[in-house]
């Protein structure tokens, strides 16, 4: 056969060689460090709302690519508009890779729509979501108290809007503020305007702090995005879960946002809202003197049409002798015929009573008496015959019956039963001997199996077994050093030992036609002497 060639040697080479992780992170810090800051336009795809972690995996396209983008939860909690599938908007960031997978990425850090346009259609969007879930129903709104003793106002405490509607309130019907104080623009102003429509909410009647009977959300003009935190769904939500009526006065009286639609009442301007949640002082004073001069005079005319209803009602009625006349004649004449009626009844009863007395004698009942012996008699006896018949048909027939009853059958059963119980006894001592002394050679051949198979049968032949000091099995001489500790077992026992010098690998001598003899067994062990000057260490001998 001939010699297979070596392989040949792998030229040198200048190439670098990078390893994998070396070549992804070479090629994250080349995009990172030549795209720090990216401004991309794009439409939003595959946005599932944020994972579990907090944060958003969504991808930006446009008709001819696609970008993979993320956004850390940090940077997702500031954001001033949160991104929805199929919105257009520009996202600014920086572009990275991640090298799990290998693709590229952009980590968003602020993102806004595309124009007001989008942000219109976005608008319209949430619109017909939250009319199709009912929000803007006019038969859910509640009715403004007419005369609130505390009102609440949710608005920022530093504008203007709330000294104008202070102002206003200094002319209207006394009544308690309380203002919550929030931001009206910019990051985190939609959910501090919807946990302060909630707070007032969760107040309870009787507290320290009012519950106010009518809530005011107020802000003043602005363009869209300044107006965009009413648009939220959080806010138009916690509006419609209000059990309070709340009146909405955001903006000026062209401005309007989802807010307006949800609240119970939309005011033009906040010093409007103002005037519709309070009544004028002095218009209520006023209407008050109205009503009152209107009810007086309304019951003077009321009091004289009664008044000459009674009399002409009082004209037309007779008078109370004409009325009791009639009845107090026939009243006589009744008072005169009861008197003659009862003696007449008297007299008729006392001539039925002789009539029916003549009739009556002690032999009519007697006769009667001995009818109803006789009938009674006839009926007892005819009850007797009845009764002989009846039970001697019966007896008739039970004793068919006992005649036809004997224990024979049931004996016969028994006795099947009994062999069939016997049969079935001595099957089943059959069957346990069977079973008992199958179980016995099985458990007899695995005890020959196991006893053939264990090292002590190898002992009993004249092999020891030789272990460390932490009682692991020394194979190789090559494992010893001098002093170690050896425990050396026999097949009689065990003895422990320490190595007088290290042992050096060797093959064993054999003649020719005799086997080679383990080391182990190469030259018989000593039997340690205690106290003896050729011991070793610790008083026992040594085997080597």
């Amino acid at each position: 056969m001939a010699d297979t060639p070596a392989t040949s040697p792998r030229q040198p080479s200048n190439v670098t060689e990078f390893s994998v992780s070396d070549l992804s992170n070479a090629i994250k810090r080349t995009l990172e460090d030549g795209f720090t800051h990216v401004r991309v336009r794009g439409e939003i795809s595959g946005y599932r709302g944020p994972h579990a972690s907090g944060h958003c995996y969504f991808g930006l396209k446009d008709d001819k690519a696609k970008i993979e983008a993320v956004i850390w939860r940090t940077s997702f909690a500031r954001l001033k508009v949160k991104p929805e599938e199929g919105m257009e908007v520009i996202a600014q960031g920086r572009i990275t890779t991640f090298p799990g997978s290998s693709k590229y990425q952009i980590v968003v850090e602020t993102l806004e729509p595309a124009g007001i346009g989008a942000l219109m259609a976005l608008l319209e969007e949430r619109k017909k979501k939250l009319a199709a879930e009912g929000l803007f129903d006019d038969a859910r709104k509640k009715p403004r108290p007419f005369l609130p003793r505390v009102v609440g106002i949710i608005t920022s405490p530093t504008g203007a809007v709330i000294r104008d509607m202070l102002h206003g309130f200094e002319e209207r019907f006394p009544t308690r503020v309380v203002i919550w104080p929030v931001r009206v623009q910019g990051d985190g102003s939609a959910s501090e305007v919807a946990a302060a429509i909630r707070g007032f909410n969760a107040i309870a009647p009787g507290g320290r702090v009012p519950r106010p009977d009518v809530i005011i959300v107020a802000r003043g003009g602005g363009s869209l995005e300044d107006l965009w935190g009413f648009n939220e769904e959080i806010v138009v939500r916690a509006a419609a879960e209000s059990r309070i009526p709340l009146i909405s006065a955001v903006g000026h009286e062209t401005d309007w946002t989802l807010i307006d639609l949800a609240a119970d009442a939309r005011a033009p301007t906040p010093t409007k809202a103002a005037e519709w949640a309070v009544p004028k002082h002095s218009e209520l004073s006023e209407n008050t003197a109205k009503c009152a001069l209107r009810l007086g005079t309304a019951m003077r005319r009321y009091l004289e049409a009664q008044r000459a209803h009674l009399k002409a009602s009082a004209r037309g009625l007779p008078s109370r002798e004409g009325l009791l006349a009639l009845p107090r004649q026939r009243f006589d004449a009744c008072d005169k015929r009861l008197g003659l009626a009862l003696l007449s009844n008297t007299r008729a009863h006392t001539l039925r009573h002789a009539r029916l007395t003549s009739r009556l004698h002690p032999r009519l009942l007697e006769t009667r008496l001995a009818r109803c012996h006789d009938r009674l008699d006839r009926a007892a006896r005819r009850s007797g015959d009845a009764l002989a018949r009846c039970t001697s048909t019966r007896r008739a027939r039970f004793e068919r019956l006992a005649g036809r009853l004997t224990p024979q059958p049931i004996n016969v059963r028994i006795e099947r039963l009994g062999e069939r119980l016997s049969a079935l006894d001595k099957r089943a001592g059959r069957a346990l001997l069977h079973a008992v002394a199958q179980r016995r050679r099985s458990l007899n051949g695995s005890a020959q199996l196991l006893s053939s198979l264990s090292y002590r049968s190898i002992l009993n032949r004249g092999y020891a077994v030789v272990r460390d000091a932490g009682g692991a099995m020394v194979r190789s001489v090559a494992g010893i050093a001098k002093g170690d500790r050896l425990d050396l077992e026999f097949s009689d026992g065990r003895i422990a030992t320490d190595a007088v010098e290290g042992g050096q690998p060797s093959r064993p001598q054999s003649t020719p036609g005799q086997p080679a003899i383990p080391a182990a067994a190469s030259r018989p062990a000593r039997t340690p002497r205690r106290g003896g000057s050729g011991s070793g260490p610790g008083g026992q001998g040594s085997l080597f």
